[in-house]
């Protein structure tokens, strides 16, 4: 009998073992272990209020096709649920407006309207930079921030860029690679545009957005919706939507997409659906190659435990990747100790409607990194999605926390919950007193796509291939949201199967 172990019960291990059941069918034996007491990784599902809740990614991209399709396999393409028509704002030089349009992921392209977001002088300095020459090395990468800082001045990256990529990543834009956080515009650099705002109106058109904001928080070109503001990451407190890998045509229809229920609908559907034998509270401390397959040592270091399997799937964050790897393949261990996380912070509140009468009616507000304030996003939850408002409760959640601000997260739930609700007087004139909060930490919830990330991986994966039997998946790889995941995932898996003793052909 055929037995793989999937080490990491988030979205991608839960995935792949999902995946592996249909390939390999329903004698093989498929583990999963997870060091959490629940499975779910960085998605996390809550009760606020009475209503399910989540506090990890929120919402994905529905037009990749990952994420719609894994729902239907499962048995839940009725629980998809879409945003509202309510658009998201922006908090830049004191002042709250809508989000600007024509910008890729923050990068203003020829149409881009800057009123009321930029100063005279940093919209002057967009003006200009089309006409400003441009050395680009195609194939290069470069760290985003220093390249937009160069080409257009600082207002851009300090008040568009960074709340943006922020709200994917919960880092700082200066520390981020061109090539894995915005491909299109790296493609459209190599492609020969003579400026980055020509790269910009190039990617956007690639993308099929003309005119919109195709990010996060965003009005969703010709869609009528509105793309979810990220209030965090991607994937620990955000909205779990990240750029695409390359430019695709895309098709009228909403843009991002959620759970009614909550991501633990998912999470437990794919674990019925999996029929993997799940073993939470269990720590993998060793991984060993065997003549006929792998063995595991699990459990306290007194009392060790081993566990024989003929492959092994490493859906992980990269710190624990580098150490399992470590004795088997010390090339892809390295590279996987070369990225670097983000922590960030959660805090959902519920108040009563009748104390938050002022509250805009907007799906919420993303923060430029030079304001005054703790939150760098807040997300009006009950307002940009219809369901989490229907008992007439008003739910919000805010994130707290980017790259190299670690030390700001170190107070008690309390303090974090008093900073949000001191933020949302001044940016939504809120000051009632909430029904309900939950606080929600991610401690390195996030990896940062630096400089160079896409040949990291590339190291990364070739090593593990070179190896036999043994598979990474995960947000460390090809992108931190929920759909990057599964599709990493499902590769995983279906270059394991084949190669496994009496792998049937599937079904």
């Amino acid at each position: 009998m055929t037995r793989v172990a999937v080490v990491g019960g988030g979205v991608s291990g839960l995935a792949c073992a999902h995946r592996l059941r249909t390939l390999l069918g329903p004698a093989a034996e498929i583990v999963v272990l997870d060091q959490r007491d629940r499975l779910g990784g960085v998605l996390r599902t809550v009760d606020l209020a009475g209503a399910p809740f989540d506090v990890g990614a929120e919402a994905f991209l529905v037009r990749r096709p990952e994420v719609p399709a894994l729902l239907a396999e499962i048995g839940l393409t009725d629980a998809l649920t879409h945003p509202t028509a309510a658009t998201a704002t922006i908090r830049a030089g004191g002042r709250t407006v809508g989000l600007p349009r024509g910008t890729l992921m923050g990068v203003p392209g020829r149409d881009a309207d800057l009123g009321g977001v930029l100063s005279d002088a940093g919209r002057a300095a967009v003006a200009a930079e089309p006409s400003t020459p441009l050395d680009w090395d195609p194939g290069t990468d470069v760290a985003l921030g220093a390249l937009l800082r160069r080409r257009f001045g600082p207002e851009v990256v300090e008040r568009i860029a960074d709340p943006l990529l922020g709200g994917v990543y919960a880092g700082r834009v200066d520390r981020l690679g061109l090539r894995a956080t915005v491909p299109a515009l790296a493609a459209a650099l190599d492609a020969g545009a003579g400026s980055l705002t020509e790269a910009a109106s190039t990617g956007m058109a690639g993308s099929g957005q003309r005119g919109g904001t195709l990010a996060a928080g965003t009005p969703a070109a010709g869609t009528g919706r509105t793309a979810p503001p990220p209030a965090g990451n991607g994937a620990a407190g955000g909205t779990g939507a990240e750029p695409s890998a390359v430019p695709q045509p895309v098709a009228a229809g909403p843009v991002f997409g959620a759970v009614r229920g909550g991501y633990r609908e998912v999470i437990a559907a794919l674990v019925a659906a999996s029929g993997a034998r799940v073993r939470t509270g269990v720590t993998v401390r060793e991984l060993h190659r065997r003549p006929d397959g792998w063995r595991l040592v699990l459990g306290p270091v007194p009392q060790p435990e081993a566990l024989d399997v003929d492959a092994v799937v490493l859906a992980v964050p990269a710190p624990a990747a580098r150490r399992l790897l470590e004795p088997v393949a010390p090339v892809a261990a390295a590279a996987a100790g070369r990225i670097e996380l983000a922590s960030s912070a959660v805090v959902a509140l519920a108040f009563r409607a009748a104390d938050v009468t002022g509250m805009p009616g907007t799906s919420g507000c993303l923060v430029a990194a030079d304001e005054p304030l703790s939150v760098k996003g807040v997300t009006h939850a009950s307002t940009k999605w219809a369901h989490l408002g229907q008992d007439g409760l008003v739910r919000l959640r805010a994130s707290i926390g980017r790259f190299g601000e670690e030390a700001s997260l170190q107070v008690d739930d309390a303090e974090l919950v008093a900073r949000v609700r001191a933020d949302l007087a001044v940016l939504d004139g809120v000051d009632a007193v909430p029904v309900a909060s939950f606080v929600q930490r991610w401690g390195g919830g996030l990896p940062q796509y630096g400089v160079g990330h896409g040949g990291v991986v590339t190291t990364l994966e070739s090593a593990v291939a070179a190896v036999g039997g043994l598979e990474v998946a995960g947000s460390m790889l090809h992108g931190v949201g929920v759909p990057a995941c599964v599709a990493t995932a499902r590769a995983a898996a279906e270059r394991l199967a084949p190669a496994l003793p009496a792998a049937p052909t599937g079904r």
